[in-house]
This record gives C-alpha cells, structure tokens and sequence, in this order.
C-alpha cells in the first residue's frame, strides 16, 4: 500500500505512570474551554505530508487527510473492510469479471457545488497514468485494460483505455485480466477523482487550502508547514447528514515524546504511534486508552542492487542471515511485532508464506561463510554499508540495533545515516542508497498489494531489481482466477524474492497508538482505515493541562 513513517515500541519510569493516569483531570490553560468541544478531533499524524495530490502521493501521512477529503466510486466498511457504496451508488459485474458498470450518484458533488460526474473520473485516471504526471502509483491503473501500454507512452489514443463514461452518471471499466480485489482496490487513493477546472487554473498550487476542490466528506481549510492541517465538514457532501464531527486537525508528530506528551497534556485524541521507551508504561495503564492490534504491513530495508559490493548477492545474503528478528522485536520494539521470515505477511488474504529467513542467529556460520565467498572474510575489505531511514526515534533504533549485530556477528562495518520524510522519500526515489529503510502498510487484503511492488516496472520498487521469471510468475497470478492457483504463484514470487533478496524483511507489523475515549466509531481492523465520517465525538473530552 503506502510508505509508512513509523511503527515501535518500549519502557519508562513509574513516575510516568502516576503522570499517566492523571491526565484526564488536567485543566485548560485560561479560557475553560476543552479540546474536542468545537467538536473538532485532533490527531497526530507522523511526519509532515508530502502534498496532498492523490495522484503523487505515496505515504500513510498523506492517506489519513487524503482518504478524508476525497471519496472514490467506492468505501470500505470501516469494520469488515468490505467495498461499500461510494461515489457509485451501486455497480454491476460481468460473469468473467473483466467488466464493471458503476452507476453515480447525482447528488454527489465538489465541494464548490458542482457534480461529480463519470468525466471527472475517466479525467483523473488519465492524468494517473500519463507519463507526465510521474505517479508513483500509476500502476494501479494498469488493471485498466491497456493502462500499462499508455503509462509507458507505447499508446497514445485514450479512447483505447479500458473505462469510458458512458453518460453523467454511467462509467464502464474494462480490465486487462480479472482481479478478485478490483472492488477494494477502487478505494485507494490514486483511483479518487480530481477536480479538473482547478488544476488547469492553479497547477502545482492546486492543493492548497485557498485553491482546492474536493469531493470527500471534509474539505482541506488550513495548512501551515510543520504546525497543523485542518479540514472542516464539507457541506456540500451527498452524505453529509452522516458526518457528526465538525472537522479534524491534523499534527505533524514525527517527534514521538514530543507527540505522547501532548496526548497526557490533553490536546490529541489519538496519537500516530507510541514511543518505544513508553510502551511498558502505556501497557500497564488501566485507563484503556493504549490500544494494539494486527496490522497489514511489513517492516523491511530495501537494498540498492546496483551499488557495490550490495550488487553481490552472497553479500545480501549474508546480511539477511546475520542478525536476530527475534531480539528486535522482543528487546527494541516491544510492540507485539513478529520477526519477518519472508515478505508477506502471512494471513494476507488466506497466503501463509513459508518461512525462508531464521528468526535467529541459527544460520549465522552460513552468513559467515557467504561473506568470506565473497571476497570479505570477517567482514575485512569490505566498504562500511550505509542505513538510510527518516528522522524518527523507533528507525533510529532498529538501525543501531542491526548495526551493532552486523558489526559483531559479521565484522561489517555499518554507517547510519537520516533525512526529514519529504527528502528521504526523494533519496529512495532516486535510488541515492545502499540500505532504506521501509515500511508497507497493504492497499488491500490480497497478497498482490505487496508482491507486486517488487515488479520491475512498478513505481514504488526501490531496489533496483529485475526479474523476468519474477514478473512472469505475477504476471500468471494477476490473470488466475483460482485462490488456490494464485496462492501457488504468490509463494513461488515468495521463494524468488528469498533467492535474489533485494530485501531485508525485519518484522510484522502490528498496530499501537493512543486513543481517548471520547472517540467513538473508531473500529480496529487490519488495514488501518478509519474514515472520520463514521467518528464521533462523545461529551467527555479531552481538557487541555495547565
């Protein structure tokens, strides 16, 4: 799914508990007034958004606001996941799953009033995938018949693309092969629809909070850098007597202390994450505000294939076998998170990889060996390898963590380095690493929202690799309609990433953050996915502290 900026976990004082507990009785400073009863929820968001355009978006920050102030054809069932009515009030399937009618709402409009129409789509998917626009997602509009031809310039007329508005309110898909998550998939921000009459009159500045046109259940109202974005209730919604918040703020929180003191000082409902020191504390609280749950998402480095001596794939390997995910997630981020022996994570729509990575030191002679094979008996000649990841405390960690392993299970040599999340996203883009790290948060419960990234014609593949067997083989499981079938594909795309490893996985993810409990229908599940039209506000919120 999306670039995720962070996700740990860890221990505190007893004092800290005492302070804990306390904080609902805190006071607001002067007015009286209490955080929440302008009816506004306010949130930590991690890092600051890159842009707010969902056709160049790529980050989890960027989502939570995005998913807010946009609305595709279709939702999700912030309970089961399920693809609910959007956009499209209903839609029909052919039998051999290749064609989907998606019939509009007429009452569905921008939030300057006018319709939302089967044009604004077919408008906005175009723009995904010309090569102009440079989407890192574009290849989400490759399920679109001939979606892939046009993104690499190889076909120039878009009337051969696979969706057409057949009137207003009408708007048929023709896919390339049939795809079981499609329907999931159309909830993704890259397939939302933009406002095309505001692009062409701002350009780059059309997604700022003076110029920008949604269509979602909130609409952008303030952005100041690094302090704070805010959406209001969009009153020209179609469902808007739904909506019972008045807006959101949103925080740019990347600094978790700085984050988790203001959850206790009383000024954020929920927070983005915990801090690892503060993980044992929060989990001992009784308050029931600390909340933990499965999350569809691993945590991995990339590895930059085309820059020695990480082009030796003895080298990855080795690196691969030369630490402890078990300690990790048991010693640094103490979240409940499971040590990575594959890719996927496993449960990911029925897919249980097998394992193909120790969740120990158990192979460390090999690793040892490997090296040497390559030219760097204990580590000696080889050129120190150096970690990038952006600024964040729980990265910061990991990356000592594995450091020091490599160091003194390997004899290699590790340098760390880190960058604000905007530059960072640009340095993995421009593959300017050795080592990255990564977070991939799924798009959709299907094994593909994570195998098919490391495709060589995907935007967000970081690695540098390429596969022809690699892409054959998801090229088969994309047009399999069999679960059984497609299960074998994804497990045989499993054990060739495992053989080349362009990869480290590290851990699975799962989810920990503050809530308070003023907040009311926002309901866990594994994607993460909370659309804020279906949260509420209770009477008893948040007082700001003294």
């Amino acid at each position: 799914m999306r670039n995720n900026t962070g996700k740990l976990a860890a221990v505190v004082s007893v004092i800290m508990a005492v302070v804990v507990v306390g904080f609902f009785l805190m006071k607001n400073r002067g007015s009286g007034t209490k955080i929440g009863a302008d009816n506004f929820i306010h949130i930590g968001n991690g890092a600051e958004p890159k842009d707010l355009d969902p056709h160049i978006c790529t980050g989890v920050p960027e989502f939570h606001i995005i998913m807010n102030i946009f609305e595709g054809l279709v939702g999700k069932d912030p309970r089961t996941l399920d693809p609910i009515p959007g956009v499209a009030e209903k839609w029909e399937v052919s039998q051999d799953g290749l064609h989907y009618t998606f019939h509009l709402r007429k009452n569905a409009k921008w939030s300057n009033g006018d319709p939302v129409t089967a044009q604004d789509f077919v408008y906005s998917w175009i723009r995904l995938l010309k090569p102009e626009t440079a989407a890192e997602y574009a290849y989400q509009g490759y399920y679109f018949k001939n979606g892939k031809l046009f993104n690499e310039g190889k076909l120039k007329d878009t009337s051969q693309l696979g969706f057409k508005a057949v009137d207003d309110y009408t708007i048929q898909a023709n896919l390339e092969n049939p795809t079981p998550f499609f329907l999931s998939l159309l909830y993704h921000h890259s397939l939302y629809p933009v406002h095309q009459k505001t692009i062409e009159k701002f350009g780059q500045r059309w997604t700022r909070p003076e110029n920008m046109v949604t269509n979602g259940a909130f609409a952008l109202d303030r952005w100041e850098m690094n302090k704070i974005i805010s959406i209001k209730k969009n009153p020209n919604y179609w469902d808007k007597d739904t909506v019972k918040l008045a807006g959101a703020h949103y925080y740019p929180t990347e600094n978790l202390d700085t984050e988790e003191k203001m959850f206790r000082r009383g000024e954020l409902h929920i927070t983005n994450e915990v801090p690892l020191e503060k993980i044992l504390t929060w989990q001992a609280d009784k308050t029931g505000v600390y909340q933990t749950g499965p999350y569809l998402g691993n945590y991995f480095y990339w590895i930059n294939v085309t820059k020695p001596p990480l082009d030796n794939k003895l080298v990855r390997r080795a690196l691969n076998l030369g630490f402890d995910r078990t300690k990790i997630v048991k010693f640094v981020t103490r979240g409940g998170q499971a040590p990575a022996q594959f890719f996927t994570p496993p449960g990911t729509g029925n897919f249980m990889p097998k394992s193909a990575l120790p969740a120990d030191l158990s192979l460390v002679a090999e690793a040892k060996k490997l090296l040497a094979q390559a030219g760097y008996p204990e580590g000696k000649g080889l050129p120190p390898i150096e970690i990038l990841y952006n600024s964040h405390p729980g990265h910061k960690k990991i990356a000592e963590a594995l450091q020091e392993m490599w160091k003194s299970n390997l004899g290699v040599e590790i340098k760390l380095f880190n960058q604000e999340w905007k530059v960072y996203l640009d340095t993995m883009r421009t593959k300017n690493y050795q080592l990255g790290r990564q977070g991939w948060i799924g798009d959709y419960n299907d094994p593909n929202t994570f195998l098919d990234m490391l495709m060589s014609d995907n935007g967000n593949n970081r690695s540098g690799w390429a596969s022809q067997a690699y892409d054959a083989v998801m090229a088969k499981a994309q047009k399999e309609r069999n679960l059984n079938k497609r299960l074998v594909y994804f497990q045989q795309a499993e054990e060739l990433i495992m053989e080349d490893l362009p990869v480290i996985p590290i851990y699975i993810y799962t989810r920990t953050f503050l809530k308070h409990a003023a907040v009311q229908g926002w309901y866990p599940n594994i994607e993460d996915i909370h659309p804020l039209k279906n949260v509420s506000l209770a009477a008893t919120t948040l007082a700001k502290a003294d």
